[in-house]
Formats: structure tokens, C-alpha cells, sequence
């Protein structure tokens, strides 16, 4: 079976199949675009997950949140 490029994110076995429609979507972009801070709007704000999370935080110089863990 070929991995494909998201199971390179760390921590991610089966990158997709456990989370929600919407993290499915961010982690499929997230994957076609390593390299890139991945900003994900939901509803009037964008958030940003993960790893992008806390390399914007101190760059942007905003504060780092947590929300419910997901599997």
C-alpha cells in the first residue's frame, strides 16, 4: 500500500480517517502544502492547527489556545 504525503505528519498514523469532515479537509491541504502556515477559516475567524499553530503564535506575536483533543 503507498503512503501518501500526509501520513508524513507527525503523530498521525491514519491522518484521516479518525477526525471530523473539516480536519480531514485541513489535513488533506495541510499535506499538499508542508511547508506552508495553512490558515483555515471556520465561520467569521481563521485558525491554524498543530505545528502551524505554534510557529505563528510567537511570529504573529498572538496567543497560543487549545481546544478538545482530537484522536
Amino acid at each position: 500500500m503507498k503512503k501518501s504525503p500526509a501520513n508524513a505528519l507527525p503523530g498521525f498514523d491514519d491522518p484521516f480517517g479518525a477526525h471530523t469532515p473539516m480536519m480531514q479537509q485541513y489535513l488533506r491541504v495541510k499535506a499538499e502544502h508542508p511547508d506552508k502556515l495553512v490558515f483555515y477559516r471556520m465561520g467569521d475567524f481563521y485558525e491554524m492547527f498543530y505545528g502551524d499553530a505554534e510557529r505563528a503564535a510567537p511570529m504573529l506575536d498572538i496567543t497560543l489556545t487549545a481546544r478538545g483533543a482530537s484522536p
